[in-house]
């Protein structure tokens, strides 16, 4: 059975899930509400064999097909993300299809890939259920994914940062996240520790500008 033809046959055996199946590189992507995620990722672990969870990667929609980088001339302040003062999104925010989260699966035993996809909740945190309980790699993936993005996991058992530290401000690969961030560290020489304080960096044009002798 070919991919395509998979794919049709997943779609009618998990119709009482509401999936969208498509194509992907020559193999299904499965689209899933967060709300039958947990039953429908044991579904293909048990019933579909895959016993495989090889990464979780986690997308921020914003802006998406639109002009990114919206700079006039070279004399400006440069990209406007630089410079945008979004640090946290005020609790009451919604965000309506904006994070997706994807899990990419593997089936050693039918030697067939899968990409399951989920948007996250509306609500503030964006949140989707854990998969640990089903796949334990996928701990560390969703730590990071938490860590990055601002995606909360739902029944993590250790959901904490894991690449930035812990008084780290916001989510630095959210599409609103300052390029110059919001905070920078210093060694303070009369605390004698490590301390945070304000960004003192300028923000400055980062768009390629031309250069000419005056004959030219």
């Amino acid at each position: 059975m070919d991919s395509e033809e998979y794919s049709k046959t997943l779609e009618e055996r998990f119709h009482q899930y509401k999936i969208d199946v498509s194509m992907n590189r020559a193999n299904p992507e499965i689209e899933v509400n967060h709300e039958h995620m947990i039953e429908f990722a044991n579904k293909l672990k048990k019933d579909e064999s895959y016993e495989i969870l090889m990464d979780v990667i986690a997308v921020d929609f914003l802006t998406y097909g639109d002009v990114d980088w919206k700079t006039n001339d070279a004399t400006n302040t440069g990209y406007s993300r630089a410079v945008k003062p979004t640090i946290i999104p005020d609790i009451d925010e919604t965000f309506k299809e904006r994070f997706a989260v994807f899990y990419q699966l593997l089936s050693i035993s039918n030697n067939q890939r899968l990409t399951l996809k989920v948007f996250a909740s509306e609500s503030n945190p964006p949140s989707v259920p854990s998969l640990v309980d089903i796949w334990s790699s996928a701990d560390w993936f969703e730590r990071e994914a938490f860590d990055l993005m601002g995606i909360h996991f739902e029944g993590h058992p250790d959901l904490r940062r894991i690449l930035t530290d812990y008084g780290f401000i916001g989510h630095p690969f959210r599409k609103d996240f300052p390029t110059n961030g919001n905070l920078e560290v210093v060694y303070d020489e009369e605390k004698e520790e490590v301390v945070y304080q304000p960004v003192s960096i300028s923000t400055r044009p980062t768009v390629p500008r031309v250069i000419r002798d005056r004959n030219d």
